[in-house]
């Protein structure tokens, strides 16, 4: 950091930008592309592939490289994006590889897949190179064509296993001395739960967890357990139901619209989401609020579909809420607050594995 990013870091925050994570704008891909360009017209070097993945060109990689070493391609490639390099390079790689827009597959492409995955298991990239195709892009094919994934509501025991492989995936990156620090700031300070739920939904490895759940994808798996997740931090109660749910839907209107962002990947997750939720499950929520409510959203700019929603869907949400609270002759409760002695192994050990879906209302 201190050699490729604290001299651009220093730069964005005399400009007053702040550094960012998450999902690329339309704005900073626009500007890799335009970074990659000029290094090429740089160096001499004839593609973005040979560039993003030499590789791939064994008799060029050392010529290659040395170009890369001698004109700075780790400052050249984050030049106007206020990202450390490493995140922008990966970026690059993705959004240049070749091997992420072959199409479809065919028979044929479905049954080499199928092949190399029962030799191979799911060695994505290993299985990736021998079919010249994206790591990302045969696992998600695989996920697909699986004959032994299932659809639909999750059932008790799959639910069962999905906690149980996520606690062996979890524990296996963390030592038991680990384990025992967090219980025992949570001892500390019971209210601090960020120290509790970064452990618990950053850095898993879903396909890990997929192979030991076997009946679900890992994209279905990941999706899951946000929902297991927000239950099990909130003792079980239902969050987002009913009246809470109207509520919970206008809170989050109100605190997006105060936002004021141009884009979505501008926007705090880990900020809205509190202490006690995770962060991509007020996503998803998000997601299914601009996808019930709001007409032609995927044809909107962000700052329209919140404009919409505050404008619009919000005073709508508050008119259900006011006829339910009056008919149901009740008031608006808050989210109870998560039980004051806290431990690690409380979020997979509970008195019931039952988990429910929630149920949405639309607008």
């Amino acid at each position: 950091m201190y050699r490729d990013d604290l001299k651009r870091f220093q730069q964005f925050k005399e400009q007053g930008i702040p550094i960012k994570f998450g999902k690329f704008s339309a704005k900073e891909n626009e500007q890799l592309r335009e970074n990659v360009e000029n290094f090429l017209s740089l160096t001499g070097i004839e593609t973005a592939d040979k560039l993003l993945h030499t590789d791939r060109y064994p008799e060029e990689k050392y010529v290659i490289t040395d170009l890369k070493r001698k004109h700075q391609f780790r400052c050249h490639i984050g030049e106007g994006i206020p990202r450390p390099w490493k995140l922008v390079y990966y970026r690059a790689k993705k959004m240049f590889d070749i091997n992420n827009y072959k199409g479809r597959y065919s028979k044929k492409d479905t049954q080499k897949l199928k092949k190399y995955q029962s030799i191979h298991g799911n060695d994505w990239k290993k299985i990736g190179e021998m079919v010249s195709r994206s790591s990302l892009s045969v696992a998600l094919k695989f996920s697909q064509i699986s004959n032994k994934i299932n659809h639909g509501p999750w059932s008790k025991a799959e639910t069962r296993r999905l906690i149980k492989a996520v606690e062996e995936v979890i524990l296996k990156k963390l030592s038991p001395k680990e384990v025992e620090d967090i219980d025992s700031r949570l001892q500390e300070d019971p209210q601090n739960l960020s120290i509790l739920r970064k452990q618990l939904y950053k850095g898993i490895s879903w396909v890990e967890v997929e192979a030991k759940v076997e009946t679900r994808n890992w994209m279905q798996c990941k999706s899951k357990w946000p929902e297991i997740l927000t239950k099990r931090m909130t003792s079980g109660k239902v969050v987002y139901r009913g009246t809470n749910a109207l509520r919970a839907k206008i809170n989050l209107i109100e605190r997006l619209y105060q936002t004021n962002v141009q884009e979505a990947n501008e926007i705090n997750w880990e900020h809205l989401a509190g202490a006690i939720v995770p962060p991509s499950y007020v996503q998803s929520k998000f997601y299914k609020l601009k996808a019930t409510c709001v007409p032609l959203w995927q044809k909107k700019t962000f700052p329209e579909i919140i404009d919409y929603l505050y404008e619009t869907s919000r005073p709508i949400l508050e008119q259900r809420l006011k006829r339910k609270l009056k008919k149901e002759g009740t008031t608006i409760q808050e989210p109870e607050v998560p039980k004051q002695s806290f431990r690690f192994k409380d979020i997979f050990f509970c008195e019931s594995d039952s988990e429910e879906e929630d149920r949405e209302e639309s607008c």
